[in-house]
């Protein structure tokens, strides 16, 4: 298998049950990003030695480990969370040279549960702004067209799993800088609610509404890492005490005839035909299945 068609964590399982290594998958990626990156630019920073020797490590302790749900699994960091040993950069020139002396919690708990940090991916600087064109290092261009923008803050991320040089990958939202670029982009992007995922290593905005989360290319993807960096830290006095529940074993789960509201007055004016198009068709595969739609 090579990285084109590695796409998701559980084409990684497989490819790994198959014979790959942690290494083998990691070295697509990085020969993908090589490829690829340049005139897209998600990544600020490409962690190739750091990655390969994780790599190894998670061949040396096996991928069948149960404690390693991730296990050989690359993920993408935005530049505003501190990795050890990585520049965090908030991709201002501020920050220039600044290496993390310390792991955040989600990054802490992305390698307890096997994953390989790949890299830092572009935003916008210190996460303010909906494009990603205001970072030091230059703008991050939309992988399905590079003469647009692939929203923001977080877009490096999210255009590094929509170009498939990553399959996942984690930013920050305060007002939608998850949810905007992974509409952009058309990928898996969701904001947990606040709480749920410690801050404790994220460079803030605002405090008060910041929260990182996932980017993935499916929903069962986002659900496995959402599960992997979710719960309380005592390091972040405002993370939730309640328990984490199993998110990708909810997605399974029925649920019968729910009420959807739908905010028809936004596509009144000033929306893409295509987009009104695609949205409609969304609400009648919703509808056709037992969704009562409401205004």
């Amino acid at each position: 298998m090579t990285a084109s068609s590695i796409q998701t964590i559980a084409d990684i399982r497989t490819a790994m049950a198959e014979g790959l290594t942690a290494v083998d998958i990691c070295a697509q990626y990085l020969e993908r990003i090589a490829a690829h990156d340049g005139p897209i630019h998600a990544f600020t920073h490409v962690a190739k030695e750091q990655a390969l020797e994780r790599a190894e490590s998670i061949d040396r302790r096996g991928a069948e480990d149960p404690d390693l749900p991730l296990a050989g699994v690359p993920v993408a960091v935005k530049d505003n969370i501190c990795t050890r040993g990585l520049p965090t950069t908030a991709s201002s020139r501020i920050l220039e040279g600044f290496v993390a002396p310390y792991d955040a919690t989600v990054i802490d708990r992305l390698t307890k549960a096997g994953a390989v940090v790949i890299g830092k991916t572009n935003c916008d600087e210190f996460a303010m702004g909906s494009t990603t064109e205001h970072s030091v290092s230059g703008p991050t261009h939309n992988p399905w067209d590079l003469e647009r923008v692939p929203g923001g803050s977080s877009g490096g991320s999210a255009a590094a799993v929509a170009a498939r040089l990553s399959p996942i990958a984690v930013g920050s939202d305060t007002g939608g800088s998850i949810r905007q670029p992974a509409a952009f982009c058309g990928i898996v992007g969701l904001k947990p609610t606040y709480g749920r995922v410690s801050r404790y290593g994220l460079l803030a905005f605002a405090s008060s509404l910041d929260q990182i989360g996932p980017f993935a290319l499916t929903v069962s993807d986002a659900a496995t890492l959402l599960q992997a960096i979710a719960g309380q830290d005592s390091c972040d006095a405002t993370s939730a005490v309640e328990a984490v529940p199993a998110f990708d074993a909810a997605l399974r789960e029925p649920v019968p005839n729910p009420t959807i509201g739908v905010p028809w007055q936004i596509l009144e004016d000033g929306v893409d035909p295509d987009v009104h198009t695609a949205f409609s068709a969304a609400i009648d595969v919703l509808r056709g299945q037992g969704a009562k739609i409401v205004d």
